[in-house]
C-alpha cells in the first residue's frame, strides 16, 4: 500500500515540478527577451546631409518620434506628388539606423518616414513585453501618417529584422501599403524563439527545445493578449495582396535562409497574381545589406515598379546604387559572439539551403544556384 502511495505521489509531484519549472523559465525568458535594449538617437538626418522635418506617429496612445525625409529633386520631373516609403527598424535599434536606406531611396525619388517603435530609441521603456504585434501596430500607424503627408502619393513599407515582421503585419492589415520589402526577417515566432536558444549557446535537443519554445513564446505574448499566429510574418505575407520583395544575406549570423524560403513559399502561394521577388546577397550578414549596391539597386527598382515615381525603374535603380552608404558607428559591435557566428557560417543553413561560403542556393528551390559574387533577383510569380 505504501509503495502505491509513493508512486501516486510521484505521478502528481513530477508533472507539477515540470510545470513549475516551465513557468519559471517562461517568466525568465520574457524578462530577458521581451524588453528591447534602448539605444537613444544621437544624430539626425542633417548629419548625413539629408533634409528632414520632425513628425509624430500616434499609436496606441503614444506619440512615436519620427523624421520625414523628402525625396530629392529629379531633373525634368517637376514638383508633383511622389511615392513614399515607411521604414521600420529592428529589435533594439532606432530610426537613425535606417538613415542609410533613407539616403538611397531619397536619391531614387522616394519620400521616406523613419520612426522609433515603442520601447525603442527616444521612446520611454514599456511596462509590458514588446512583440512583433507592437511592431506591426506602430508600422501601420506610421503608414497612415506618411499617406496623409502633403506631397505623398502611394506608400510602401520596408522593414528590417523584427521590423520586417512588423512591416509584413502592417501591410496585411493596412490597405494603404502598396508595396512590401522584407529584409532579414524571421518567418515564424516559434522558430525565432528556438534560434534565440542557439544564440544563447544553449544546445537543447529538439524534444526539449520545442516545448520550451512554446512556453517562452506564450509567456512573452500573453501579457498583451496576443496569440502566436498574430506575430507570424509568414501568415501576414500570405494575406498581403500587393507586390513583395524578400531579401536576406546567405551569411546571416542570426537567421538561417530557411526563414527566407518560408516567406517566399507564403508569398508564392497567394492568389491574384501578386508579384514576388527574392534577393539573396552572397556573403551578406544580418545587418548592413544596404552597403551592397545590388541591394540598393534591387530595392529601388522594385519600389519604382510597384509605386511609380518621377524616375523610370532603371533610373531609380541607378541613382540608388550610386548613392554612398555608411553604417552607423554604433552598430559595429557583433550581434552574437564570434564563435557562435563562425559555427553558423560553417554549418548548413536550415531547410535544405547551402551555408555561406558554398556560393549559396536559391531561397526558393534547392539547386537554383547563385554563383559566387553574384546576387539573385528573380520572379516567383
Amino acid at each position: 500500500m505504501r509503495s502505491k502511495l509513493l508512486v501516486a505521489a510521484a505521478l502528481v509531484a513530477v508533472p507539477a515540478a515540470i510545470a513549475s519549472s516551465a513557468a519559471r523559465f517562461g517568466a525568465l525568458y520574457r524578462e530577458r527577451a521581451g524588453f528591447p535594449p534602448r539605444v537613444p538617437v544621437t544624430t539626425d538626418p542633417a548629419a548625413a546631409g539629408l533634409p528632414w522635418t520632425a513628425v509624430a506617429v500616434p499609436s496606441a496612445g503614444r506619440a512615436l518620434p519620427g523624421w520625414f525625409i523628402p525625396a530629392a529633386e529629379v531633373p525634368g520631373a517637376g514638383s508633383g506628388a511622389r511615392p513614399g516609403v515607411t521604414l521600420v527598424h529592428g529589435w533594439g535599434s532606432n530610426r537613425a539606423r535606417m538613415l542609410p536606406i533613407a539616403a538611397f531611396l531619397r536619391a531614387a525619388g522616394f519620400h521616406t518616414l523613419a520612426f522609433d517603435v515603442r520601447g525603442h530609441g527616444d521612446n520611454p521603456p514599456e511596462s509590458m513585453p514588446v512583440t512583433a504585434v507592437e511592431f506591426g501596430e506602430d508600422a501601420a500607424a506610421a503608414i497612415k501618417v506618411l499617406r496623409a503627408h502633403p506631397g505623398v502619393e502611394r506608400v510602401g513599407v520596408l522593414g528590417h529584422s523584427m521590423g520586417g515582421v512588423g512591416a509584413s503585419l502592417a501591410a496585411a492589415a493596412e490597405e494603404g501599403a502598396e508595396a512590401l520589402v522584407v529584409v532579414s526577417a524571421p518567418a515564424d515566432p516559434r522558430m525565432l524563439v528556438r534560434e534565440t536558444f542557439r544564440l544563447a549557446d544553449l544546445p537543447l535537443p529538439a524534444p526539449i527545445a520545442h516545448p520550451l519554445a512554446w512556453v517562452a513564446l506564450r509567456a512573452t505574448l500573453r501579457p498583451r493578449g496576443h496569440r502566436p499566429e498574430a506575430a507570424s510574418a509568414r501568415r501576414a505575407v500570405a494575406r498581403y495582396g500587393g507586390p513583395v520583395l524578400l531579401v536576406q544575406g546567405d551569411a546571416d549570423e542570426i537567421l538561417p535562409l530557411r526563414d527566407l524560403r518560408l516567406l517566399e513559399r507564403a508569398a508564392a502561394g497567394r492568389t491574384g497574381g501578386a508579384r514576388t521577388e527574392v534577393l539573396v546577397i552572397p556573403g551578406g550578414r544580418h545587418r548592413w545589406l544596404y552597403e551592397d549596391p545590388r541591394f540598393r539597386r534591387t530595392v529601388a527598382a522594385f519600389l519604382a515598379e510597384s509605386l511609380g515615381g518621377p524616375s523610370s525603374v532603371a533610373e531609380a535603380a541607378q541613382a540608388a546604387a550610386a548613392t554612398p552608404t555608411m553604417r552607423p558607428s554604433d552598430t559595429e559591435a557583433p550581434l552574437v559572439p564570434d564563435d557562435i557566428a563562425r559555427r553558423r557560417r560553417r554549418s548548413p543553413v536550415g531547410g535544405g539551403s547551402a551555408g555561406a561560403g558554398t556560393g549559396g542556393t536559391s531561397a526558393g528551390r534547392p539547386g537554383d544556384a547563385i554563383a559566387p559574387g553574384e546576387g539573385e533577383r528573380r520572379w516567383t510569380r
